[in-house]
């Protein structure tokens, strides 16, 4: 319908970006929200050369912020836009890095920052927008979650690279939430015909050092890291009517990493 539109969070960044891509690209409308409002603009720009049958909004939401999300919400229904596909992508990514040892353990403060982004902020958007598809009884939702969502990692592998650095307890804390939180909004909303999915990318290729992936590589049956494109044609299928009877799912595109 022409007045229906994907959601996608977090979507200034990188995979982000090539989730909108892939939406616009099947002939859906968009909404983009992230923080980065104007690196949100750059990509609007670009994507609306190359998509201008489609309808494209760019919006600055802070998703950890519910008194936004709600306004946001409400700014879209006057408009009778209806989000009947939710994509919960925003995260604060934990990167590797060179600094100085910081220890196992980050601060309280970044703990919390964390998990207000990556489980707080999912909280608020399906609370948000997913009781509406429920009211509406149509509609589909979709975490972005990792292989970090069914595994441990594995702190060796940074060493060579980055011998300061942990992957933090928040990470997995965050990932293996998404999962019981996918699992508990699948069967709130069954009766109502809306879908919650959990989508899990292995180690997705961008710039990681040689022997990082190499080490990667040396751990993943099929012989290489995940591409985007990997993602999308799930991303679109969780998102259409192929997949109505799929829900409560934690899909892992890995490339076989996690089941050896």
């Amino acid at each position: 319908m022409k007045n229906n539109f994907s959601l996608v969070s977090g979507a200034a960044g990188f995979l982000g970006g090539h989730f909108c891509e892939a939406f616009l690209n099947n002939k859906f409308n968009l909404i983009m929200v992230d923080k980065k409002y104007d690196k949100l603009i750059k990509i609007k720009k670009i994507l609306e050369k190359k998509y201008p049958e489609r309808k494209i909004l760019a919006l600055k939401l802070d998703i950890a912020n519910e008194k936004q999300i709600v306004n946001c919400f409400n700014n879209l229904k006057k408009k009778n836009f209806f989000v009947n596909v939710l994509v919960n992508n925003a995260a604060i990514d934990a990167k590797p890095n060179n600094a100085k040892a910081k220890g196992k353990y980050i601060n309280l403060q970044q703990w919390e920052k964390e998990i207000k982004v990556g489980l707080t902020g999912t909280y608020l958007m399906i609370k948000t927008f997913g009781e509406e598809m429920s009211r509406k009884k149509t509609g589909s939702i979709v975490n972005i979650g990792s292989d970090l969502s069914v595994i441990s990692p594995d702190q060796k592998i940074y060493k060579k690279s980055f011998k300061n650095y942990y992957k933090p307890a928040s990470y997995s804390t965050i990932k293996h939430g998404l999962v019981g939180m996918t699992k508990y909004f699948s069967t709130l909303f069954a009766s109502s015909n809306v879908r919650c999915n959990l989508l899990s990318p292995g180690p997705v290729f961008h710039k990681q050092p040689k022997d990082l992936k190499n080490h990667l590589l040396s751990r993943t049956p099929m012989g290489r890291l995940c591409l985007p494109k990997d993602l999308t044609g799930t991303l679109i299928f969780l998102s259409n009517k192929d997949s109505k009877f799929v829900t409560g799912q934690n899909i892992l595109i890995d490339g076989g990493k996690t089941i050896i």
